[in-house]
């Protein structure tokens, strides 16, 4: 089958995943693709970070300790050409950031703003993104509405956002990404409680909202000059550089109206989302989505133009 419109058509493979009878996943949250076109999977389960190669055979897993709470998933490319993943749990509360392996370089703490968090239960990390000059953003989606931003070494810096719908303010800041399609560098939140996209500047500026087509953004994906974002409500957008709708995938805005959604198994259907969670989109411009369901759902959208 075939999605899409114009010059972004794709073919729907809802097979390409080949996994091990003895793993069974769960809700499928992360997803990242290395320089080798590998896809990498984080759901919660006890195989809880799985990584597939570029025709969807089973390479490794890891990640037993993240079954309950496994969330975010960023993958960095330092200067020097090293790779490593970010992992995020909120049920854990931890940000780690690892080698493609799993071992573990990095760890950050919760942001030390007892002010703000006068329990450790108020902080519940949902992803991360990392700017160019290394700086680390937090993204804290499921306790406190705000974004903390770390140095790369883990140093804490500042914080922005809070709850409400004003300018600057946010309400399930979801997700993040640090877009590059222009001269200036800015970051992108997916302001998803309150139904929008928010662009900051680095230092966590208010410069401007994002409407058009969005309806629950979680995070996004750059993929040469177009920005890719999976939306809950069972589609998935594509903006060009000017931020222009280029097209939307998968529509299916009977699927959140369904008593029971996300988890309506029966009711899935092919060429049609239900509730993406995140993407990552390879060198060959195809693109991986996984949803959010108890059984979990990976997607593969083979570039056809």
């Amino acid at each position: 089958m075939i999605v899409g419109q114009g010059t972004h058509q794709y073919e729907w493979n809802e097979n390409w995943a080949k996994l091990p009878a003895s793993i069974t996943l769960g809700y499928t949250h992360g997803v990242v693709v290395d320089r080798a076109d590998n896809v990498y999977i984080f759901n919660q389960s006890a195989e809880a970070l799985l990584v597939l190669d570029r025709q969807g055979q089973f390479v490794r897993s890891f990640g037993k300790q993240f079954a309950a709470g496994a969330h975010g998933l960023y993958l960095s490319r330092q200067p020097d050409g090293a790779e490593y993943l970010f992992l995020i749990d909120y049920e854990l509360r931890q940000v780690v950031k690892t080698t493609l392996d799993g071992q573990t370089v990095l760890s950050l703490d919760p942001p030390p703003r007892k002010d703000l968090y006068t329990s450790a239960e108020l902080y519940k990390p949902t992803d991360v993104c990392v700017a160019p000059n290394g700086d680390i953003y937090v993204f804290d989606g499921y306790g406190l509405p705000y974004v903390h931003r770390y140095d790369q070494n883990g140093q804490y810096l500042n914080s922005f956002g809070g709850p409400g719908a004003g300018p600057g303010q946010l309400n399930c800041p979801h997700g993040g990404w640090i877009d590059t399609r222009r001269d200036q560098a800015e970051l992108y939140v997916a302001d998803r409680g309150n139904n929008r996209i928010q662009v900051f500047s680095l230092d966590g500026r208010h410069r401007r909202f994002i409407t058009a087509g969005q309806q629950q953004p979680c995070c996004f994906y750059q993929w040469q000059d177009e920005l890719y974002i999976p939306d809950l409500l069972a589609r998935v957008t594509v903006l060009d550089k000017n931020d222009q709708v280029v097209a939307q995938l998968g529509d299916n805005p009977q699927a959140p109206k369904t008593s029971g959604w996300p988890n309506i198994q029966p009711q899935l259907k092919t060429g049609m989302f239900n509730s993406p969670h995140a993407l990552c989109v390879d060198s060959h411009g195809d693109v991986y989505v996984v949803e959010w369901i108890s059984s979990g759902r990976i997607t593969k959208l083979v570039r056809q133009r």
